[in-house]
């Protein structure tokens, strides 16, 4: 009876998953036709415009048209057709977007996101609210190119997008001084230098100015869903101070996670203020216990991921040479870097003082 019961649930469990694997494929070819059909709207938009030079004038009528004659329709208001114009004028020509051109047409690298492997075009996978949002927050094509493609591979949604963009992930994927080429294997040191980021952004902690290790590293796991967030996808929280014992003597790693994309431990070891060389052999040394005493054979080789306020690029390549075990060091900031343009047009300390004294001195003359 029991067999015939396992017999039974791997049935179940099997029906189940291909009745969910075809349930997304329908939903991807759906957005892929209503995609495609916003681009050649937006085609026919462009093409009248310049044969028979229309003006913007006519979007809105044909919009409340449209309306009229197919009311039970939506997603065609003159705020969409306006959209859709714009999307193809952006995308002209959508053959580079197809696995084999993205790279060398937009310059990008990156690992290739198993969404694509079948030769999918990349602009018909993004849903429409992920375009909107990318045409008015990014204007470099290579740029929105890049967007795209991590919202493929990591499955965000329009808000964590927007985070994203916010945050300039783009200049920070894959920036933190590592010796993964020479520790790893191609081309997993490659996905491994694409999972890492410089700088990590801690801007939701409220931390003091002479703050403590052991608050940051407090506040982080306080906070463990939004520092899986700026982590980034397949993270998983194994442990705080996790204890590794050899002997008679106990260590405690600072925090420690399971990445279930790359199929490894990651030890991340906290510091406040500037990198420091000895710091490499430490997260070494936590590396090589956790490879010993925790990692599975079918595991791959634990990580080390050093975070610390400010580093030197070289001195932190010279404290990596000649360590054995994969480690990167990447600085994470509290609070985000304001844009130069607006930082340049704020007012110094000295400026606001000197302000705040002529009206001090006006007031008491008028007394």
């Amino acid at each position: 009876m029991s067999s015939d019961l396992s017999v039974y649930s791997h049935l179940l469990a099997d029906i189940k998953t291909r009745i969910q694997a075809a349930q997304v494929r329908a939903m991807l070819a759906v957005n892929a036709e209503l995609i495609h059909l916003y681009w050649e709207i937006g085609q026919i938009l462009d093409l009248r415009q310049q044969q028979e030079g229309w003006g913007a004038g006519i979007i809105p009528k044909l919009a409340a048209d449209l309306h009229n004659e197919l009311p039970e329709l939506k997603g065609f208001s003159e705020r969409n057709l306006k959209r859709m114009l714009a999307f193809y004028r952006a995308y002209t020509k959508p053959e580079d977007f197809v696995p084999q051109a993205v790279a060398q047409t937009h310059g990008l690298k990156m690992p290739q996101p198993v969404a694509l492997m079948d030769g999918e075009n990349l602009l018909w996978q993004i849903p429409w609210g992920h375009h909107a949002l990318l045409l008015e927050k990014v204007k470099a094509p290579s740029e929105r190119c890049w967007y795209m493609m991590y919202s493929l591979m990591h499955g965000w949604s329009r808000n964590i997008l927007a985070m994203q963009i916010e945050t300039r992930a783009h200049l920070r994927q894959g920036q933190a001084v590592t010796n993964f080429s020479t520790q790893l294997l191609a081309p997993q040191s490659d996905l491994v230098q694409q999972t890492l980021k410089d700088p990590y952004l801690f801007d939701f902690l409220t931390l003091e100015h002479d703050f403590h290790e052991r608050e940051l590293e407090t506040g982080l796991v306080r906070h463990v869903e939004k520092f899986l967030l700026q982590l980034g996808q397949g993270f998983a929280f194994v442990g705080r101070q996790y204890l590794v014992s050899v002997g008679e003597d106990d260590f405690y790693i600072d925090l420690l996670f399971y990445h279930l994309k790359l199929r490894c431990f990651v030890v991340i070891e906290l510091k406040r203020g500037a990198f420091k060389p000895e710091y490499a052999g430490k997260i070494n040394f936590y590396c090589n216990l956790v490879d010993d005493k925790l990692k599975h054979e079918q595991d791959q080789p634990t990580i080390g991921l050093l975070l610390c306020q400010d580093k030197n690029r070289a001195i932190a390549e010279y404290a990596l040479r000649g360590i054995d075990k994969p480690i990167g060091v990447a600085e994470y900031q509290l609070m985000r870097e304001l844009p130069e343009t607006l930082a340049s047009n704020l007012p110094s300390i000295a400026e606001i003082e000197a302000e705040l004294g002529g009206e001090m001195g006006d007031s008491d003359g008028k007394e």
